[in-house]
């Protein structure tokens, strides 16, 4: 690697935090408070006890299968924008489970995993259909699929999962306790949803890096049109692509709905779904960086709290945070990009 390369690299990672970090005390002192004490709350909110450490996970779980999934469509050149609604169409498949059957713990279960898995992936091939054969570019399939599936969500509180006393905003009833995913003693986290979402990020990028059909999805993100006249069948592998997004994605509400909330509520996805595409932008479109880009959304998502309560300080500075440094982001790899054409 050149030291030209090394040094844009390197530019492209700090300048755009050093420029959020200006934004964002700028903001801090015309609002009259303290930047580094504001940060220093931000940060250690996160860590301040056994509890907040378990919230980390908690955010982490649905941004890391989120994103894993929107790395394979991206890696296709598609913008997944339904992930949002193929979270909520995982969680319904795993509520349907809870509320329906009755078993032990350990076939319930592996139940509501396979029902998140299919919910969510039957929603994306929706989005997948619409994109392929239907001609709907897939930003506003995704989008029409996010709002449809808030509307079932609501129909389905409201209707053939009201509670007997009377349905509410609050949700369904309580999960019975035998779908109820395990939890970490003095935490709100299970381990459960953190390895199978560990797993899945590991599993994308082997898949992306090593296999047959990794290849083929980036070849036809960079050049559908050639890829066709190779012989490959595009809309069947953006079908595929869009299904194992939306299995992930369904994955993360299904492990919302048994594992943080325990019942189906209105806002079951926590607009994590369009978290995970900040997250992917940010990381680059790599695997590799994506569990740090996590790790740092979530200490900021928890923290931020911290603020509102020591300082008096709006907690939705940490969305203030995790927007600019992507914008910024954006901003130095287009300004970059204009440099390095220029430079050619």
């Amino acid at each position: 690697m050149s030291k030209h390369t090394t040094r844009r690299r390197v530019l492209m990672i700090a300048a755009p935090i050093v420029l959020t970090l200006v934004s964002s005390t700028m903001i801090l002192l015309l609002a009259g408070a303290n930047p580094l004490e504001a940060f220093g709350h931000l940060l250690t909110g996160a860590f301040e006890s056994p509890r907040k450490l378990g919230d980390v996970v908690v955010a982490a779980v649905p941004l890391l299968l989120c994103s894993a999934g929107m790395l394979v469509t991206f890696a296709a050149g598609l913008w997944n924008i339904g992930v949002e609604g193929q979270m909520v169409a995982g969680a319904i498949g795993a509520t349907w489970v809870a509320l329906t059957l009755s078993a032990p713990a350990a076939v319930m279960i592996p139940l509501i995993i396979v029902a998140g898995l299919v919910g969510g992936a039957l929603w994306g091939l929706l989005a997948g259909v619409l994109r392929t054969h239907g001609h709907v570019h897939e930003i506003f399939a995704g989008l029409g699929l996010n709002f449809v599936s808030m509307a079932l969500t609501n129909y389905l509180i409201f209707g053939p999962w009201k509670p007997p006393d009377g349905a509410t905003m609050s949700g369904t009833d309580p999960f019975p306790e035998a779908a109820w995913m395990p939890i970490i003693p003095g935490t709100r986290a299970s381990a459960i949803p953190l390895i199978m979402a560990a797993a899945a990020i590991v599993a994308v990028y082997l898949l992306l890096r090593d296999t047959r059909w990794g290849l083929t999805l980036k070849a036809i993100g960079l050049n559908g049109q050639a890829a066709r006249r190779l012989g490959i069948n595009d809309r069947l592998h953006m079908l595929i692509a869009f299904a194992v997004c939306g299995a992930l994605a369904g994955l993360a509400g299904a492990f919302q709905a048994t594992a943080v909330y325990h019942r189906l509520i209105p806002s079951i996805s926590g607009g994590y779904g369009y978290l995970s595409q900040l997250v992917v932008l940010l990381s680059g479109l790599r695997a590799t960086l994506v569990p740090l880009v996590v790790f740092f959304f979530s200490v900021v998502q928890v923290g931020s709290p911290r603020l509102e309560l020591r300082m008096q300080v709006d907690s939705s500075l940490g969305g203030v945070l995790q927007a600019s440094l992507v914008l910024f982001f954006l901003l130095v790899i287009g300004l970059g990009n204009r440099l390095e054409r220029r430079r050619n």
